[in-house]
Formats: C-alpha cells, structure tokens, sequence
C-alpha cells in the first residue's frame, strides 16, 4: 500500500515537472514572438559582398537591415554577354549595407554590401486567427501618398536624378516622338509606338519594362532572341518590288556606297574610348556602327548577337534615324548637289518579267548560302518574303505577311523599343555617344550615296540624278519618297521614286550583307 502511494507522488511529481518545463519553453517562445519580427542570434564577424563580375542589375531582391539565409537571391543581373543569373547570399546574416540599385552597371571586384554573419536566424510563427487592428487614418492616408507616382519621383531624385527628375524628361522625350508621329506624321508608324512605349516605361512604380511587366517580357521574346527583326525583314520582303533594280543594276551600287557609313561609324566608336565613362568594346563598336545603314530590323539584329548590352540604345537610335529620314536627308542631299543635278530627268526603265523577279529570291539566297552563311537569316526571310509576293500561287500568306503579321510585329517592336527609353538605362554617356555615332553614320551614308551617284552620272551614258543615292541607306521606303520630294521641288514633272526604289532595294541587301561579315570577322 504504502509504495503504491510513493509510486503515486512520484508520478505526480513527474508530471508536474513536466508541466513546468513546458510551461517555460513556451514561455521563451512567447517572449521570442513578442520581441519583433525578426531576431537573430549574430557575431559580430562582418562580411563584405562583392560583384563576381561586370554587371547591370535588373533586379534587387534584398534590401538594407534584412535578415538572409544562406542561398536567399539577393538580385538578378545581366552580364556584359547578356547572360542573366541570380546574386545569392553564401551565408545567414544581416544586411547592415546594401547599395545595389536597379538599372546601374556595377564592375567586377565592387564592394555592394556588407553582411553581419548570424549562425542562427529565429522568425516569428504566424499565428493564425489572429486578429490585426487596422492601422491608423494618418497610417492609410501615408501609405496611399507612397503608392503615388509623385511620391516615388521624389524619393528617387532623392537616391538617383534619373529615377526622379530624369523620369520627365525622358516623359518629356515620348511625348515629343508622339507630336512628330501624330501631328508632323514623321513615319507614324514608328514613332507612335515608340514614344508611348517611353511614356509608359517612365511611370514611377507601374514596372512595365520591368521584370514582371508586360513590355519586359515582350522585348525578351521579341528583340532579345531577334524573332522580330527576322518577321519584319520578312514583311519588307513581301511589300518590296525588286524590279526598278532589276531593271537599272547599276544602281545597286549606290546601295553598297551607302554602307559606308557602317565602317567609318565602327572606327569613331572606338575613338569615344579615350573620353571618360565610355568603354566599347569592338563588338560594340561594330553593332553601333549598323545605325549607318538605317536599319533597324538589321540594327537589332546584329546588336543581339555581338553587344546585347548596348541592344536598347542602338534600335532606339536605328529607328529614331530611320523614322526621321525625312528631317535629316533633304539638307544633305541640297547641299552636296546643284539645280542643275537635281533637275536631271531619268529615262524609263525597262520592263522586268515576272520569270525574273521569281529566280532573283533565290539566285541571291543561293548566292549568300555559299558566300556569306552568317547573312542568311536576314536575307532568308527578306527573300521568301518576296517570293512569296512573286511567285502568285501563295497570295493568302503574301497578304498576311504584308499585312496582318507585319502589323501586329510593328506594335509590339514600337512598344518594346520605347519601354527602353526609361530614364534610368537611357540617361548615360554611352547612350549619348550612340545617338551622336548613329546622326554622323547616317549622315556620311546618305552623303557617300549621293557622292557615289554624282561620280555614275559623269561616268555613265544615260542621265543619272544624284538624288537617287540618298536612298542608298535602308530606310525602305522612306528614303525613296524623300528622294521622289526633293526631286520634285527641284523639276515638277521628275519623279525619281522608281529609279530610287533601286537603290534603296539593294541598301537592305547591301545593310544585311554587311551585318553578316561583320558576324562572320567578330
């Protein structure tokens, strides 16, 4: 009897040293979740984070006085060859540093961050059930002004003027493509998208050119992987008459002498070296020096390949050029020629039968297979374009090609071009010096062009206006009609659009073929 009661006591002493002993473990854990949110058991050994190389974030994770664990992405970003990869901690810690900012280029070695290493980090459970209090009135009222797009202007003039001020200006730079579209109707087409691309890629906080945002994820389908230079080239094809050069071969030539510009861009690039803050690399110098040929399906395709970084900047510039053809062009072509050349009336050209403007597609596909492979996604699509168009047994996929598919392209590429206007990746001195590199290229191609026809006429026995070598550069058709213009102030009854059609045909050929040695040698 009497151990029973012993047996008894002990395990009622038992239990209730049990009892306490939870009673305290739940106790430390109440205080742990009262104590904040976050509490970590630190050393005080601090580490510095490092960027492994050349990169441009585009995205940051993290942010100063957070917790990390081991393994936690601390940004994304995009390598000098366009590679994207994810910044990671290596250690638990916290964050008691933190100077990675989105958009900015950082170099290899830089000191970013500084990490307060913790071999334990507790969170607090959430409890659920749990009932919040709603914050106070001022509280709402605070947190609506953040949310504002004036708000976030002003905090980011506060870290970076381009993340504040500079977003107006760049608003600023959309509206004024849109005047030139709507009001001026300077290649509406164009400019239009574009510049409400620039307006929509400036909102403070809307993200649409950002990770997540519907003009990111457009422009890395489209341009990053160059689907849409391809399905433009294709559409140019199919709207193209390849019989004003069929006709008059000899104006081919003006096409080729209007490239000049990309090689003599290509040595300026790497001239801007020596001013401070710029640094081209010679794959970037090849890729600004595409803008000469006023193409910018070529222009972004070439970029994708050779110098993805500088991708943004040179379309906007090869399409800013090529949309403003119309502005640049006609001073240029007055100036290197007389009253009397621009008078010049040309003879009629020849008729051009249907048997060879279906065997010209694949004589210069064939031509490019064997001479020049790295071309041939350009010239592949230009020519199955027109083929298409030609050969009268496919009229339904000429008309889409021509019409619906180009169309649709041309929205999205606008759109996807403009949300690379934003303030934070277009306000630098790269960006200025390709957009000065870009005027001087087209300019010397126009006027290389125009030289180029001057030189034919004297040599050749048939009357050649020196207008037509404007239209060497690629901007089809745009440059033709600015030739067809200028031609027609000078002489009412000239009209140079066909003779022009020529060269400005073998300007695209002529463009593509130069992005393809230039593939080819880099």
């Amino acid at each position: 009897m009497q151990n029973s009661k012993n047996m008894e006591l002990f395990r009622s002493s038992a239990l209730q040293n049990l009892m306490k002993m939870q009673l305290r473990i739940f106790t430390i854990l109440f205080f742990l979740g009262l104590s904040g949110t976050l509490f970590a058991q630190s050393s005080d050994e601090q580490i510095n984070i490092v960027m492994p190389t050349d990169a441009r974030v585009i995205r940051v994770d993290a942010k100063i006085d957070q917790w990390v664990y081991a393994g936690d992405t601390l940004a994304v970003l995009k390598d000098s060859k366009g590679a994207k990869f994810k910044f990671r901690a290596g250690v638990s810690g916290q964050l008691v540093f933190w100077r990675l900012r989105n958009l900015k280029h950082y170099g290899a070695g830089e000191t970013v961050g500084i990490l307060r290493i913790a071999p334990v980090i507790v969170e607090e459970v959430e409890r659920g059930g749990s009932v919040v209090a709603l914050p106070a009135f001022y509280e709402m009222l605070l947190n609506l002004y953040n949310s504002t797009g004036l708000a976030a202007l002003l905090r980011g003039q506060g870290l970076d003027w381009s993340e504040g001020f500079g977003r107006l200006i760049m608003i600023g730079v959309g509206l004024s493509l849109l005047y030139l579209g709507i009001r001026r109707q300077f290649e509406p087409l164009l400019l239009v998208p574009i510049g409400f691309g620039a307006v929509l890629s400036n909102i403070p906080l809307a993200g649409l050119s950002e990770p997540g945002g519907l003009l990111y994820y457009v422009y890395e389908f489209g341009i990053t992987t160059g689907i849409f230079p391809l399905i433009i080239f294709m559409g140019v094809g199919a709207m193209t008459d390849f019989g004003p050069m069929l006709a008059n071969p000899k104006t081919a030539l003006l096409g080729g002498a209007a490239q000049f510009g990309i090689f003599g861009t290509l040595l300026g690039a790497l001239a801007l070296n020596n001013i401070p803050g710029i640094d081209f690399s010679l794959r970037d110098a090849a890729s600004i020096g595409i803008i000469g040929g006023a193409d910018g399906p070529t222009a972004i395709f070439l970029s994708s390949q050779l110098s993805p970084r500088l991708l943004g900047s040179i379309a906007i510039a090869a399409y800013s050029y090529m949309a403003l053809v119309p502005i640049i062009q006609p001073p240029i072509m007055r100036l290197l020629t007389s009253q009397k050349e621009r008078e010049i009336e040309m003879t009629q050209l020849r008729y051009v039968s249907t048997r060879e403007k279906i065997l010209f597609p694949m004589v210069a596909l064939g031509l490019c297979a064997l001479l020049l492979p790295s071309a041939a996604p350009l010239i592949g699509m230009f020519m199955f374009g027109n083929l298409a168009k030609e050969c009268g047994v496919v009229n339904r996929l000429s008309d889409t090609i021509q019409k619906s598919l180009i169309n649709t392209v041309t929205i999205f590429l606008g759109l996807s071009i403009g949300s690379k206007l934003a303030a934070g990746e277009f306000l630098n001195l790269e960006t200025v010096g390709i957009l000065i590199l870009g005027m001087i290229a087209f300019s010397v191609g126009t006027a290389t062009g125009v030289l180029m026809a001057k030189l034919m006429n004297k040599l050749s026995s048939s009357p050649i206006n020196p207008l037509i070598g404007a239209a060497g550069v690629s901007a089809v058709p745009m440059a033709a009609r600015v030739v067809n213009q200028v031609g027609l102030e000078a002489n009412s009854q000239n009209h140079l659009l066909m003779h022009a059609m020529g060269p400005n045909v073998s300007g695209v050929i002529g463009s593509a073929v130069a992005a393809g040695v230039l593939l080819a040698m880099l």
